[in-house]
């Protein structure tokens, strides 16, 4: 993980419990995202994503600016810390059936990867070693 964040960016971003709804949708909608760090005192308290407010939002039959984020965040966020290999993290998400991983490092917030980060990942990794395997069928040395 910690390759794969160097390599993407270390930035996530977050809203506090308290905020509304609708303030996490504008952010997610002007970030172009689809989820959002939920943080109290600089931790994690949860995760506010666009499922989230599908499938919960909706049900309450209330403005999304009368809704804190808290009442519909997914408190119970599965994490990863920088150590884990993109692989492990895509076994994670497929297994539990989630689009977002927080990175944690010492309890703190080091950074967000998606599924979208990882398929991205693994394409790159795989074009790397059909490139090398080209590279040596056709007896190609040197740099490239």
């Amino acid at each position: 993980m910690r390759q794969l964040l160097q390599e993407k960016g270390f930035e996530c971003a977050s809203i506090e419990p308290d905020k509304s709804v609708y303030d996490a949708m504008q952010l997610m909608a002007a970030q172009n995202i689809g989820a959002l760090l939920v943080l109290q005192d600089g931790k994690l308290a949860g995760i506010f994503t666009e499922r989230d407010y599908a499938r919960k939002a909706y049900l309450l039959d209330r403005s999304a600016k009368d809704i804190p984020v808290k009442e519909i965040m997914t408190s119970q966020v599965a994490y990863v810390t920088p150590d884990y290999s993109a692989e492990d993290c895509m076994a994670l998400v497929t297994a539990i059936r989630v689009r977002h991983l927080p990175v944690l490092e010492n309890n703190a917030v080091v950074g967000i990867v998606s599924i979208g980060d990882l398929v991205k990942d693994a394409i790159s990794g795989r074009e790397f070693v059909i490139h090398q395997l080209e590279r040596y069928i056709y007896g190609i040395t040197g740099p490239d």
